[in-house]
């Protein structure tokens, strides 16, 4: 898979104690990688990075993408072949709150990463992953494109598209007659187990369940174009292989581009509707009304229906999502059922959970369901 590069490969990532971080350091570590990591810290509790118990199984580097000196020394230190940035402030609501560090984080600690990698000989490719919502939302009906326009209303969508900016600046500046082959990466809605991030509907559910509480829909109506996470991962792990491919063929096509990883077309749906689905497979569970308080949520609005089109990454890379919604929703909530329940049993003098083997085996049986479809990247 992934034209087995990435056995004994040096990868770092940064952000990788975050929800798509330890996924990604999951399934790198089962492809053969050796993996190192740059976080500051566990970002929720419960964590998703500590429930496998992957500080024993990498290279951790504490600290924040703001500190330069202290990231291109961890670099230097680990001496990657691949980058995968994924260290981010990812909530839109929060980014309204604290618009200093999101810009800071997202924006200037892009830069920062830049920066430190120029002075990294052993880097042969990078894929720098930012968001859906670097698109300036006109509210069309149909996908955005990869060369349409970059913008944002909040602070958060404002910062992930300062991020694509300076990174097409460097890559064009820097990066273009060298070593490097780099790219960026830009999904959005993605859901999985173990995201225990504030003010997301997955979590919240999550916590509801466990809490035997009913869970508070703020926007029931609001559609997204829900993706587990293991789609846009698959993606960037496509898109860093083909890079290295053309740094040793010493090709240069997809240097300096950026992709859009997402589901198809059809694979949409209501926020109230993905709650209900999740239902099916959390008994007792139930959805209470959204006490909205209107002075409190005034000027904060999240962007409607925002799709992506991926035709991009079909042509190029033969990349395409795997899952159908329900399926989606099916791998979510079994990873939490088993969290969840091992948890109950832990407290009545059980064992732990092994939730790295569930991760890994969730892994497996989405490899073999796009084997199975004969999608490319996964032959």
């Amino acid at each position: 898979m992934f034209d087995n590069v990435y056995k004994g490969l040096r990868v770092f990532i940064t952000g990788h104690t975050g929800f798509k971080g330890f996924w990604l350091t999951t399934w790198l570590l089962e492809l053969g990688a050796e993996t190192a990591g740059w976080s500051s810290g566990l970002p929720t509790e419960p964590s998703g990075f500590r429930a496998l118990g992957l500080e024993r199984r990498i290279s951790h580097f504490d600290g924040d993408m703001r500190d330069r000196e202290g990231l291109e020394a961890a670099l230097k230190a680990f001496a990657p072949d691949i980058i995968f940035n994924l260290a981010a402030q990812a909530l839109v609501r929060k980014s309204y709150a604290d618009p200093v560090e999101t810009f800071a984080v997202n924006a200037a600690g892009t830069l920062n990463l830049l920066e430190a990698v120029r002075n990294i000989p052993s880097a042969r490719a990078l894929v720098l992953i930012t968001s859906d919502k670097c698109y300036r939302n006109d509210e069309w009906v149909f996908g955005y494109r990869e060369t349409d326009r970059l913008g944002g209303k909040d602070p958060y969508s404002a910062s992930k598209a300062c991020a694509e900016i300076i990174a097409h600046s460097y890559f064009h500046s820097f990066f273009n007659t060298g070593p490097l082959r780099a790219a960026t990466a830009r999904a959005g809605n993605v859901i999985g187990g173990g995201d225990w991030a504030e003010d997301r509907i997955v979590p919240d559910c999550a916590r509801a369940f466990a809490e035997r509480r009913p869970v508070i829909i703020r926007n029931p109506e609001a559609t997204r174009p829900w993706q587990h996470v293991l789609e846009p991962l698959s993606g960037y792990l496509r898109l860093g292989a083909r890079l290295l491919l053309e740094n040793t063929a010493k090709e240069r096509g997809l240097h300096g581009e950026a992709f859009n990883f997402g589901p198809p077309a059809e694979v949409k749906a209501p926020v109230g509707e993905l709650a209900k689905a999740l239902l099916r497979y959390w008994p007792g569970f139930s959805i209470s009304a959204d006490p909205d308080d209107p002075d409190e949520d005034r000027g904060k609005k999240e962007s409607t229906l925002l799709k992506l089109c991926c035709d991009k990454a079909l042509a190029l890379l033969d990349w395409k999502a795997v899952l159908s919604f329900s399926e989606t929703v099916r791998f979510t909530a079994l990873w939490y059922n088993s969290y969840y329940q091992g948890m109950d049993e832990m407290k009545k003098g059980g064992t732990a959970p092994d939730m790295y083997a569930l991760t890994v085996g969730q892994i497996g049986d989405y490899c073999a369901l796009a084997r199975e479809r004969n999608l490319a990247w996964a032959r």
